[in-house]
């Protein structure tokens, strides 16, 4: 069998400006760790023998049909700007259109050099690869826009960090990589011109119905006020918000610091980088609006008259907590069994948050037991959440089958961080036993799986993860 990609690329025939091309830089020994044979349906890739692939997911080889580009764009890092970032580490080979009709784009990440590495090794290593492709793949099976991963492969060469790590790439697959961030660096530089080519091209890839700069500026926050509402839900937090890793398709990308809750609590950070909690669980929404409002920032600039459509892009932008409110709702409350609107369930939620803050429940756990009885076991103090219960029991009363909605909004399992720690060291040491079984375990959350139980605990109190790293 031959490796075969039917790429059909249309970023690369947008002009220079947009990104430089070349290839990804070869590497010493190439060793496939993982390949998505399910994913690889859906893009239409035909697998070839194990080597091959290592080859060309390891970047030795440039498959027919790929035009590899690092792109273009800058963005706003912890609220300060950046004029020029781009792919420091990263190679587009292409696109394909998918048995589902659907365009994405196929990355290889950890490539090597590119002119936006700003004198970076343009490399990753094992951890934040692996890291990457099991938490990409259980967003996936959770139900939330994301990137997800083709394939993992060893590259037999040392990454230096804190020390020598092994060296690795990742095959990431994304709708696009388009991110507020490449509007930014033309609008920046007051290039109108190619700041309409990307509009338009952002247009007709993603949101053909949109009407204009403003349009997609709308279609854009809708998407992403879903997405938000869908990381609150799971506990999820993406620890680098900045307008670079905010993808305009609505997809979770760049999997750097980011981590699930065990233990409940609004304020919770997990990126070493983080120190001004700036990206911390509950801040979230809030970010997401700060970073809508660059992209409408850097929108307005071509149009003819820039000022004429500051009002329209404030009311856009302004509209979007109430969006993000509205979608966190709906998921809280099928996470309490809870199928229709009434008034008050917006207090119950969040009287709800509040006790397991106070109690150190589990995010996770707490909310799967609502359906099965056992609720009481994750609070501290039990006789708070009966209190609580009385209300929620009889708000339950006209609800169809609660049961069934909670089991379908409540994950039993989810990527814990350590677990995920745990994985990383093993596989550095050669063992990926427990990486493939958290990949096998992850593409069903919502199964009891009760021969895995155990990937249910949180972390003992030596286990508990402090701190996540980006891996660059």
């Amino acid at each position: 069998m031959t490796l075969t990609i039917p790429f059909d690329n249309t970023y690369a025939a947008l002009p220079d400006g947009f990104y430089s091309k070349l290839p990804p830089q070869p590497v010493k020994a190439p060793e496939l760790v993982a390949f998505n044979e399910d994913l690889a349906r859906v893009l239409g890739v035909s697998p070839g023998e194990a080597e091959e692939m290592a080859g060309v997911f390891g970047g030795n080889h440039v498959p027919e049909g790929a035009e590899p580009l690092a792109q273009l764009y800058s963005g706003h890092q912890f609220g300060t700007y950046n004029p020029q970032l781009g792919d420091g580490r990263a190679i587009l080979l292409g696109e394909t259109v998918g048995t589902d009709g659907k365009r994405r784009d196929i990355q290889l990440k950890g490539s090597g050099r590119t002119p936006y590495s700003r004198n970076g090794d343009g490399r990753a290593w094992l951890g934040p690869v692996l890291r990457e492709y099991v938490v990409s793949e259980a967003m996936h099976a959770l139900g939330i826009p994301t990137t997800r991963a083709l394939a993992a492969v060893e590259t037999g060469e040392t990454v230096w960090r804190e020390g020598g790590m092994p060296g690795a790439v990742l095959t990431r697959v994304a709708s696009s990589h388009l991110r507020v961030g490449t509007f930014q660096i033309f609008a920046a530089r007051g290039d109108k011109h190619s700041l309409r080519q990307l509009t338009d091209y952002a247009i007709a890839r993603h949101y053909p119905g949109a009407d204009g700069p403003m349009g997609l500026l709308r279609a854009v926050r809708d998407a992403q006020s879903e997405l938000i509402a869908a990381w609150m839900a799971v506990g999820f937090i993406h620890g680098v918000m900045n307008t670079d890793n905010f993808s305009i398709s609505g997809e979770t990308i760049d999997y750097g610091p980011c981590a699930f809750m065990d233990v409940y609590h609004p304020h919770t950070v997990f990126s070493s980088i983080d120190r001004g909690r700036r990206y911390a669980y509950a801040n979230q929404p809030t970010i997401a609006v700060w970073n809508l409002a660059q992209l409408a920032t850097a929108l307005i600039q071509q149009l003819e008259d820039p000022e004429a459509g500051v009002e329209e892009a404030t009311e856009i932008v302004h509209a979007m907590p109430q969006l993000t409110e509205a979608a966190w709702l709906t998921r809280f409350r099928a996470k309490l069994g809870i199928s229709s609107a009434q008034e008050g369930d917006l207090e119950l939620v969040t009287s709800l948050l509040g006790l397991m803050a106070e109690n150190q429940s589990d995010f996770t756990n707490t909310f799967r037991a609502l359906a099965d009885g056992t609720v009481r076991d994750q609070f501290t103090d039990p006789a708070a959440f009966d209190g609580w219960a009385e209300g929620w029991q009889a708000r339950l009363e006209s609800e169809l089958d609660p049961p069934a909605v909670m089991r379908a909004a409540n994950p039993a399992f989810i990527p814990r961080n350590h677990r995920i720690e745990e994985m990383i060291a093993a596989a550095v040491a050669g063992d990926y036993a427990l990486f493939h079984r958290l990949n096998a375990v992850l593409a069903a959350p919502y199964e009891d799986q009760p021969e895995h139980m155990e990937l249910q605990r949180p972390p003992l109190p030596e286990e508990v993860v402090q701190a996540t790293f980006c891996g660059t």
